[in-house]
C-alpha cells in the first residue's frame, strides 16, 4: 500500500506544484482546501480532496484521524491576489493566524492520527539584521514591529510548534518569495526569490533525505545562503515539475 500524505493547503501555489510531484512519487496524496468548489481540481492532479478548515480544529482532527497518514505537509498561507499592498496589513493578521493557531491544530491533529512527519512552510526574509547571506542558525528578528513583526511573530510561533512536537519529526522549510505559475509573479522577484516549481521539489527532497531542522529554500542571493539544502537535501534552485533528481 502507498505511504499516505496529508498536504494542507493542496490547491494552493505550492501545493498545486507539490501535488503531481508526490503522485508521481507513488504516494497517495490526500489535499485540504476549505472551498468545495476546488475540489475536482484536486482531484485532476491526482489528490484525494478532503474539504476541511485548519481552523476547524475538531473536524480537521477527525479527518486526519480517518485518513491516518504517515506524513503532513503544511503548506498553508492567507495572502490576497497579487500581494495587492492596500490589503497587506490585514492579511499579515490572518497569515499569522494561520502559522499560530492553524498550525497548532495541525500539529495537534497529526499527532492524533499518529503520523510521523512534518514538512512546514516557513520564510527565508525573517532574519534579525546582520551580517548576510543568512545561515538557518541565524536568529529571527523577533524585535521587529507594525506588520513585519506580525509576520516574524507568526514565524516564529510556527517553526516552534513544527520543531516542538516531541513524536514528529519536524522540518522548516524557509522560503523565498515565490515567482512562477499560481503566483504574484512572472519573474523573481524580493532579495531572495525561489521558482515555486523549485520550492514544492525541496518539499518532496525533505521527505526523501531530511532528518528534520531548517533549510533556506532561495536561489542565490546576497541575502541568505540555500548551502545547507543543497548539501543535505540535494536541493537546487533550477528544478521544475519535469526534471528529476537522484534519489
Amino acid at each position: 500500500m502507498s505511504e499516505k500524505i496529508f498536504v494542507a493547503g493542496a490547491a494552493g501555489a505550492v501545493g498545486s506544484a507539490l501535488v503531481p510531484l508526490l503522485v508521481d512519487a507513488g504516494y497517495a496524496v490526500y489535499g485540504s482546501t476549505r472551498r468545495a468548489e476546488r475540489a475536482h481540481v484536486l482531484e485532476a492532479r491526482g489528490a484525494v480532496p478532503v474539504v476541511v478548515d485548519v481552523f476547524d480544529a475538531q473536524a480537521l482532527r477527525a479527518a486526519l484521524m480517518r485518513i491516518a497518514p504517515a506524513i503532513v505537509i503544511h503548506q498553508l498561507t492567507d495572502l490576497p491576489p497579487d500581494l495587492d499592498p492596500k490589503l497587506m496589513a490585514d492579511a499579515a493578521h490572518r497569515n499569522a493566524r494561520v502559522r499560530t493557531e492553524g498550525t497548532c491544530n495541525l500539529v495537534a491533529a497529526a499527532l492524533a492520527a499518529g503520523s510521523r512527519r512534518l514538512v512546514a512552510q516557513s520564510i527565508a526574509w525573517a532574519y534579525a539584521p546582520g551580517a548576510t547571506p543568512h545561515a538557518e542558525e541565524d536568529p529571527l528578528d523577533l524585535a521587529a514591529e507594525g506588520t513585519r513583526g506580525v509576520s516574524v511573530g507568526g514565524v516564529v510561533a510556527l517553526e516552534r510548534s513544527v520543531l516542538g512536537a516531541a513524536d514528529l519529526m519536524g522540518t522548516v522549510l524557509r522560503y523565498g518569495q515565490f515567482y512562477g505559475p499560481g503566483t504574484s509573479n512572472a519573474e523573481p522577484r524580493g532579495a531572495c526569490p525561489v521558482h515555486v516549481e523549485a520550492a514544492a521539489w525541496a518539499a518532496v527532497l525533505a521527505l526523501r533525505h531530511a532528518q528534520g531542522g531548517v533549510f533556506n529554500i532561495a536561489e542565490d542571493n546576497p541575502e541568505v545562503s540555500s548551502e545547507k539544502a543543497k548539501r543535505e537535501l540535494g536541493w537546487h534552485a533550477s528544478l521544475r515539475l519535469r526534471q528529476g533528481v537522484a534519489s
